[in-house]
């Protein structure tokens, strides 16, 4: 690959990934230029020739409202320019958890946000997203579409910085990343039971833990906002006299404050992903990442 073939296009807010991309890809790299005017509207640029070019637009799509738009324009932009090809690397993809109408009228929004990015996109490709009731990214998405799994590098910093770590998912939810996590690290697991209260209140039990013994528990979650279902489980599993556990997650979507409530409930470490660009990042995907882009590339 070189440079001649393909451009990566850095989102708004997507730290070092767009560069790090670019080099392991031998492609050029430039910003997204975004300026905002005093209307709200904004003026999106490719300062870079696009013609006879695949361009990966890359960013996490975390604070999805102002980053969606700049993200179709980018897009139709390329096209009209002469892009070959158009596709997305978001190690977050937005909007997945919305995946039912719980209440009467309620927009199922990650139907919508997949016919929106499938108009605009020939291929995407991000890292464990939020699938509970659609089967896969494919179910949803009309492009191809590639769902790359954290789980076996979250196993290898477990295994290099935990000793005798007993996996623990904080719900059921979390269960298929935990026994992925916990099968490549060759550890015990566990999976809680989170019964949800609202937006930051949750009540965790301990159906289906082991009793306190040697090992050091280790809460693994795909996203983590609010952070009560993570405080909640580490108050839980210190009430049981289990050991402070370390918590990884693979996107972080926390503030300042989650985090530190977090941490208040007794977890001695807390880390993350480089999914989002987080001061939690400790985990890099840019492997992962490529090496799921391959197939994609090669058929583009």
């Amino acid at each position: 690959m070189n440079e001649a073939r393909g451009l990566v296009l850095g989102l708004p807010g997507s730290g070092a990934l767009p560069a790090q991309l670019a080099q392991a890809l031998g492609w050029a790299c430039v910003p997204l230029f975004v300026r905002a005017f005093p209307d709200g509207e904004s003026l999106v640029r490719i300062d870079a020739a696009v013609a006879g070019r695949c361009v990966i637009l890359a960013g996490s799509l975390d604070r999805p409202e102002g980053k969606t738009l700049p993200l179709l324009f980018a897009a139709d932009c390329a096209r009209e320019l002469g892009a070959t090809q158009v596709g997305l690397v978001a190690p977050y993809l937005a909007y997945m958890r919305q995946d039912a109408r719980f209440h009467p009228g309620e927009a199922i929004s990650s139907l919508s946000y997949a016919r929106l990015l499938s108009r605009a996109l020939d291929f995407l490709l991000t890292v464990d997203p939020h699938l509970h009731r659609h089967t896969a990214l494919s179910a949803i998405y009309s492009i191809p579409a590639v769902a790359v799994a954290a789980a076996p590098a979250i196993a290898q910093w477990i295994v290099r910085e935990v000793p005798s770590p007993l996996i623990v998912g904080p719900d059921e939810e979390s269960a298929q990343w935990v026994a992925q996590v916990a099968q490549a690290a060759g550890a015990p697991w566990a999976v809680l039971r989170k019964q949800r209260q609202g937006d930051r209140e949750v009540l965790i039990s301990a159906q289906g833990l082991p009793p306190a013994g040697g090992c050091t528990p280790v809460l693994v979650d795909d996203i983590v906002s609010s952070g009560a279902t993570l405080a909640g489980a580490a108050r839980l599993l210190r009430g049981a006299g289990h050991p402070a556990p370390v918590a990884v997650v693979v996107h972080a979507l926390m503030d300042e404050a989650a985090g530190r409530g977090i941490l208040e409930a007794g977890v001695s470490r807390l880390v993350s992903c480089d999914a989002v660009p987080h001061p939690s990042n400790a985990i890099a995907l840019l492997p992962a990442i490529v090496q799921g882009l391959a197939p994609l590339l090669e058929a583009a």
